[in-house]
C-alpha cells in the first residue's frame, strides 16, 4: 500500500501522464508520452531509439493494464496506479532497464552523462511542460561532478519509482515532489 509521501509523489507522475486530463490512464496517454519523447534531440522519429524509447513507454502501460487495471475497462484511475506501488520492488530490472532508454534519449551529446540541462529537458518532457528544478540537480548529484552518470541516474531512478523514504535524493529526479500538507 503506497505511503501517504509514494501517493504524492506518484499523484505528480499520474498528472504529468494524464495528457487528455481525463482522471485516467489509458494506452493513448503512454502513445502521448513516448510523443513528447521524441522531442528530444537524439529520440528522431524513426531511430533506433525511438522504437526504444515508445516500447519501453508502451510496455509500461501494457505493465498497468495486466497487473492494476482491476476492472479491466482499458483504464487505470489513481488508486489503480496506486496499487502498483506494491508490485515494484519485485520489478527492479524493469524499472532499472527503463533508466538505460531513457538515460540514452535525455544524454543528447551522447557523452555517457546527464548535464544539468540535459536533466532539465527530462523533467519538462516528463511533465510535457516547464517545471522549475532550482536546486534539484545539486541534490541529486551524489558525488558533486556535474553531471549524473549511467550508474547514478539508474539509482536515482530505481529510488524515483520504489522510494517511500522522503530524504532520497531520487525521489526529485523527476522534479521537486510537493511537500505533504
Amino acid at each position: 500500500m503506497a505511503s501517504e509521501f509514494q501517493r504524492v509523489k506518484l499523484v505528480n507522475m499520474f498528472r504529468a501522464f494524464d495528457a487528455d486530463d481525463n482522471g485516467y490512464l489509458d494506452r493513448r496517454d503512454f502513445e502521448a508520452l513516448a510523443e513528447r519523447w521524441k522531442g528530444l534531440p537524439r529520440v528522431r522519429p524513426g531511430s533506433e531509439l525511438a522504437a526504444r524509447v515508445e516500447a519501453v513507454m508502451l510496455g509500461w502501460w501494457d505493465h498497468l493494464a495486466t497487473h492494476v487495471d482491476t476492472n479491466g475497462d482499458g483504464r487505470v484511475d489513481l488508486d489503480e496506479l496506486l496499487a502498483m506501488v506494491d508490485l515494484l520492488p519485485t520489478m527492479r530490472e524493469a524499472v532499472a532497464a527503463t533508466a538505460e532508454t531513457v538515460f540514452d534519449a535525455v544524454d543528447e551529446n551522447g557523452d555517457g552523462r546527464i548535464s544539468p540541462e540535459e536533466h532539465r529537458r527530462l523533467v519538462d518532457v516528463w511533465h510535457g511542460e516547464h517545471v522549475d528544478v532550482a536546486d534539484v540537480f545539486d541534490r541529486l548529484d551524489q558525488d558533486g561532478d556535474g553531471y549524473l552518470g549511467r550508474p547514478e541516474f539508474t539509482d536515482l531512478w530505481i529510488q524515483f519509482w520504489i522510494s517511500d523514504d522522503p530524504a532520497e535524493p531520487g525521489n526529485e529526479l523527476c522534479g521537486p515532489v510537493p511537500t505533504l500538507t
